[in-house]
């Protein structure tokens, strides 16, 4: 198949390439390089690759044609930095993901897997999370991942274009991001371990995050395009446990430091990941304890 992955010389992006190629699959890779977490990037060399900016509808034209699967990843991804340059961060999240849906509708193309976020349920949620919850968007970030949601359903139930949204929780892994104070927490904690310095904590560290591996991320996306049914749905993508992460720090290092709290990020996250289970019988198979172990 012809495969197109926005974001693919990132984090989550890049894990999905690799996988599409082994698998045998022609891929597209476009990525602006613009993620300021990222130390590097990671470009597979069999793939095409284009340094180009979803924002750009012109310029990405032409990659969508023959396409038959999409998986957008693309994002402007984290929290703190979307409230600081809200502007930035809606026009990648709901303008971007306008225009590669408006693209994938023209190209007709056969499956359309969309990148979302936990952050979606907010602070309403019960827990554990579960997909019938009422939205609750807290940051820039949230709300435009909401919008495209909302807007990958209405090109379903509109143009028949096959989409399927997934939201991740906190995933983390191979590439995962390490650059800056926002950069993942996982990966932020092993880079100051690693050079000696204290793990920064946020608040007194007793908020709780469901933490998924990279690896189970891509499986969950390679499934969805997969699928037969359930289009134009939100499918949580987590563990199904969760850890306090003044717990994950002792885990790492007795060298700590707390820092203030932030604005915009709830108190606990938790997965219901049932409703995906029933679609495609995925099932998380790297837990963060046995990871951090090895």
């Amino acid at each position: 198949m012809n495969c197109l992955v926005t974001g693919g010389a990132g984090f989550i992006g890049s894990n999905l390439v690799d996988k599409l190629i082994d698998l045998g699959h022609n891929v597209i890779c476009i990525d602006n390089q613009s993620a300021e977490c990222h130390e590097q990037f990671y470009w597979n060399s069999k793939a095409n690759n284009y340094k180009y900016d979803i924002c750009d509808y012109n310029k990405i034209e032409h990659l969508f044609n023959g396409i038959d699967y999409v998986f957008h990843i693309a994002s402007d991804a984290r929290i703190q930095p979307a409230i600081l340059n809200p502007r930035k961060s809606i026009e990648s999240n709901a303008v971007g993901t306008a225009n590669v849906l408006e693209l994938s509708r023209l190209a007709k193309v056969k499956k359309f897997v969309y990148s979302s976020t936990s952050s979606a349920y907010g602070k309403k949620a019960i827990l554990p999370n579960i997909e019938t919850q009422p939205s609750d968007p807290l940051t820039p970030y949230s709300a435009a991942k909401v919008f495209g949601e909302n807007l990958a359903r209405v090109y379903y139930n509109l143009y028949g274009l096959e989409t399927i949204s997934l939201r991740y929780f906190n995933v983390y892994g191979d590439r995962q991001p390490l650059k800056g104070q926002y950069a993942p927490v996982i990966g932020l904690f092993l880079k100051q371990y690693h050079e000696g310095k204290p793990l920064t904590v946020v608040g007194d560290g007793s908020q709780r995050r469901d933490f998924t591996h990279i690896s189970d991320v891509v499986e969950a996306n390679i499934l969805a395009s997969e699928v037969t049914h359930g289009f134009g749905e939100v499918y949580n993508i987590g563990y199904g446990s969760n850890y306090s992460i003044i717990d994950i720090a002792n885990m790492i290092s007795n060298d700590v430091k707390f820092i203030p709290s932030r604005i915009g990020e709830v108190q606990e996250t938790l997965a219901s990941n049932e409703k995906f289970k029933g679609l495609t019988g995925w099932t998380p198979k790297v837990s963060l304890i046995e990871w951090l172990q090895k």
